[in-house]
């Protein structure tokens, strides 16, 4: 399949400059944005002091999409965001 060629490319970077070159060349600028504002949500829900609406009113993020990103964080099988912010909140 082909997200899993892709998921196997993205296990082979080494840092964040490799992942910046890497998400520069595969999206758009806007699509990075997106990507970037999802992770910043996901760290503020996560975090548990902001109410939606003060997320919303502190990123801009729609509502529509800070409730998309706590439904996969809560309560979605993937587990992608729980992961990264514990492997985070471990070199913090």
């Amino acid at each position: 399949m082909l997200a899993d060629d892709l998921a196997e490319a993205i296990a082979l970077l080494r840092n964040a400059g490799d992942a910046r070159a890497l998400l520069a060349d595969l999206c758009t600028p806007a699509e990075v944005h997106s990507l970037a504002e999802r992770w910043q949500v996901a760290k503020l829900l996560d975090a548990g002091a902001m109410t939606y609406r003060e997320i919303h009113d502190a990123t801009g993020v729609s509502t529509t999409t800070i409730v998309r990103v706590a439904r996969f964080l809560r309560q979605e099988n993937n587990g992608g965001y729980r992961m990264l912010l514990d492997r985070v909140g471990g070199k913090l």
